[in-house]
């Protein structure tokens, strides 16, 4: 069985920040060029202070933390927060490879789409690495579609991210 719920006890937010390793470590075993992107974007020490600040950083009501359970462990996370009054980022959607296939993505992407519709955005925004295919098929499956950057980007990543835009 397969659950989406909002973490709010020590155990389940420990469970979010663990699953946000396995996405940074997910990310740079893509290839040795992903890790140095990783690595340039979101060094060891900048990644822990935001995996740290978690239910801050993404605190209602102008974000939200989703972890997906399966089989009553954990299995994926999800979350958003406001860049402005009308606009949400999606960030650090990820699904273990256990639960790959399972529709946990989806699962956890309609939550955030219904909660940042919920708390009156009327648009998303987010972006994922060329690499991850099945990610960039997922969200252009629900709505969202293709655009140009909408934040600086590092001139390492230039042509390695894919933006994407969701009118709610």
């Amino acid at each position: 069985m397969l659950t989406i719920i909002e973490p709010e006890t020590p155990g389940q937010l420990d469970a979010v920040r663990r699953l946000c390793w396995e996405y940074h470590a997910f990310l740079r075993a893509l290839s040795s060029f992903d890790a140095t992107l990783v690595d340039t974007i979101y060094p060891t020490e900048k990644y822990q202070n935001i995996v740290d600040n978690l239910e801050v950083e993404h605190a209602a009501p102008a974000g939200a933390l989703r972890l997906a359970i399966k089989d009553g462990q954990p299995a994926g996370c999800g979350m958003y927060h406001g860049l402005s009054p009308d606009t949400a980022e999606i960030k650090r959607v990820y699904v273990s490879e256990t639960a790959r296939g399972t529709g946990a993505g989806y699962a956890l992407m309609d939550a955030l789409i219904t909660q940042a519709r919920q708390a009156g955005y009327a648009r998303i925004l987010m972006d994922t690495s060329k690499p991850l295919r099945s990610a960039q098929k997922l969200y252009q499956s629900m709505g969202f579609k293709l655009r140009a950057p909408y934040q600086p980007v590092p001139e390492i990543a230039e042509g390695h991210l894919l933006f994407f835009e969701m009118n709610l």
